[in-house]
């Protein structure tokens, strides 16, 4: 897009997998103003994972709806919208035994004012690249990250880790607001990418391989389809739904 404010290209795909049912939920949303990538991540292993990302979806794209553009707060903005996205995810499970009740993680990455902010819970993450290079990525709440962190083990290590699915914090489930990180304004130079994914697409891809897709000038929608049917093609029969939505800032002149 080529907008009278926002000069953007973006995209998105959702890809089943090897699964039955697709519990990821994608959305692109551009204004003039402002824009914002979401991906939901609905967790498997509860029940009705998929009408948790859906709800999540809907929640914090309404919420966007109704926000005046640009957003004078968008780090409030970001915290009310998923702590909206949880209360609904909540009350959806709260009839439930609570290791049955709907779960979800979720990324947003809001674009405006030659800027970005970032939000997330759980393990759906956000990569920004510029010039080929990996400038920032998101850290997942998650038990292998906190070892990757500490420095216990490598990426490659964390790959494989028996416990690399496990979720340390998420949407839904019990009514206490979950850890979620919020970033400050991060400025956008142009030709920087922005990419929110489930773990569909991370878990799939070694993140060299997928910094270099995002900076070699592809245009946007070729980039994002080629690395999630790679991702999935990759783990065969046991992939997950692969999500992903990116945006890259235009030289606005």
């Amino acid at each position: 897009m080529r907008g009278s404010s926002l000069r953007i290209d973006y995209a998105d795909v959702s890809l089943l997998g090897g699964r039955a049912e697709n519990q990821d939920r994608v959305a692109t949303v551009v204004t003039e103003q402002a824009s914002l990538l979401l991906v939901a991540d609905g967790m498997g292993g509860y029940a009705n994972g998929a009408r948790a990302a859906e709800i999540t979806r809907q929640v914090v794209l309404e919420a966007f709806k109704q926000v005046p553009r640009p957003l004078f707060d968008p780090m409030g903005f970001l915290h009310l919208a998923l702590g909206r996205a949880h209360d609904e995810v909540v009350k959806l499970g709260e009839s439930l035994p609570i290791d049955q009740r709907p779960r979800a993680t979720c990324a947003l990455c809001l674009v405006q004012q030659e800027a970005s902010w970032w939000a997330h819970v759980g393990d759906s993450r956000i990569y920004h690249v510029r010039r080929g290079k990996l400038v920032g990525r998101s850290r997942d709440h998650s038990h292998v990250e906190g070892l990757l962190r500490d420095g216990l083990i490598t990426a490659e290590q964390a790959q494989a880790h028996p416990m690399r699915n496990y979720v340390e914090c998420c949407l839904g489930g019990i009514p206490i607001l979950p850890d979620m990180a919020i970033t400050r304004r991060v400025a956008l130079e142009p030709g920087d990418t922005l990419l929110v994914c489930s773990d569909g697409l991370w878990g799939g891809l070694k993140e060299g391989e997928l910094v270099a897709a995002l900076g070699s000038g592809t245009p946007l929608r070729e980039t994002v389809l080629e690395l999630a049917r790679r991702a999935v093609k990759r783990v065969g029969a046991a992939s997950d739904n692969t999500s992903v939505a990116a945006l890259r800032w235009l030289d606005p002149k």
